[in-house]
């Protein structure tokens, strides 16, 4: 597998755009510098938008709201949260009204309450689920209702296993960190409903009507292998928490269709990456893997030079190992 080129713009090959929000959007409480511009140049291409996140504290209008203050026209129809795919997938199971014990913020009690299931914050309710969702609000009680609910019966849904979230002041612990206290506790796994699992991107599609959507994200493990789960082409954008490292040695599941630094990715046609065994060549770059070794040589765009890595390391049968990636990406000064 190697990445795909592209003649054309991707705004006007893909009918829509589903864009993760941190990292991709916006880190913390301003815009990546390339959002605004690129998402408005890509809707007047023609490119439906939706803002697709794991983060389900908030409520799809304050979201729309924030994105709206940093120059991103937003509609609250446009968010799609894994608050309100953990919320469908419990309505789907169980009778309207039934109570749903939720470890979590407003955003996901709002997104119950919208699919006719009733929250509650005791495990005293007996509740037929539990959800639990980001909030920096979390504290001990809460989780142990959820843990004594899930230990006594309940469905174990969580919206997102994301175990760090980049935010203002770094990247810090996320949802999936603190549903680890109750799996751990109840010794029960629970079912995700964000990404990478269909239910959020099942979500994003049913509200946009896409046929041909492109995932957009910056984490491998989330963005990208929800997109490898749907067969959906993503685009990886490297203003979030993924480095060119941990590109290159991503697994198959996790490696992205198209790569750019940033939302302004959308708007331009994508090279081709160009392979012949374990060489590859993108632009006036080429890259060669072998037993022990990754190899760079060219000039120009330093992205053509990740992408023509990228091509060389995917292309070796074993892989390529963290010292072999250093060192051409020091040569590129990352």
């Amino acid at each position: 597998m190697t990445l795909k080129s592209s003649t054309e713009p991707l705004s006007t090959v893909h009918d829509a755009a589903l864009l993760d929000l941190d990292g991709v959007v916006y880190i913390g409480s301003g815009p990546v510098p390339a959002a605004p511009e690129a998402i408005e140049k890509a809707r007047a291409a023609g490119m439906r938008v939706a803002f697709v996140t794991n983060n389900a504290a908030r409520t799809p209008a304050a979201i729309a709201e924030r994105l709206c203050g940093m120059g991103i026209p937003a509609r609250p129809e446009e968010v799609v949260t894994s608050a309100q795919a953990a919320a469908r997938l419990i309505a789907e199971r169980f009778p309207a009204g039934s109570a749903v014990l939720v470890v979590g913020d407003t955003g996901l009690r709002q997104a119950l309450r919208q699919q006719g299931m009733r929250p509650v914050t005791v495990a005293a309710e007996r509740p037929v689920a539990v959800v639990q969702g980001y909030s920096p609000r979390l504290g001990y009680d809460l989780l142990a209702e959820g843990a004594l609910a899930v230990m006594a019966g309940a469905l174990f849904v969580a919206t997102n296993g994301d175990a760090t979230a980049p935010l203002g002041r770094g990247v810090l612990p996320g949802n999936g960190s603190f549903a680890r206290v109750i799996a751990h506790a109840s010794r029960t796994e629970p079912i995700v409903a964000g990404k990478p699992e269909r239910p959020l991107h099942e979500e994003g599609v049913r509200r946009t009507g896409a046929t041909n959507p492109l995932v957009v994200g910056d984490r491998l493990d989330t963005d990208i292998e929800g997109a490898t789960n749907r067969g959906a082409d993503a685009l990886l954008v490297l203003s979030g928490v993924t480095t060119p490292a941990e590109l290159l040695l991503a697994p198959p599941r996790h490696r992205p269709s198209y790569l750019a630094y940033d939302l302004s990715g959308l708007n331009l046609p994508h090279p081709e990456v160009r392979t012949h065994g374990t060489e590859a060549r993108c632009g006036a770059w080429q890259a060669t893997a072998h037993q022990g070794g990754l190899e760079l040589s060219g000039h120009g765009d330093r992205l053509d030079a990740l992408r023509a890595l990228c091509g060389a390391a995917w292309a070796h049968p074993e892989g390529v190992t963290p010292a072999a990636a250093a060192a051409p990406l020091a040569q590129l000064g990352w």
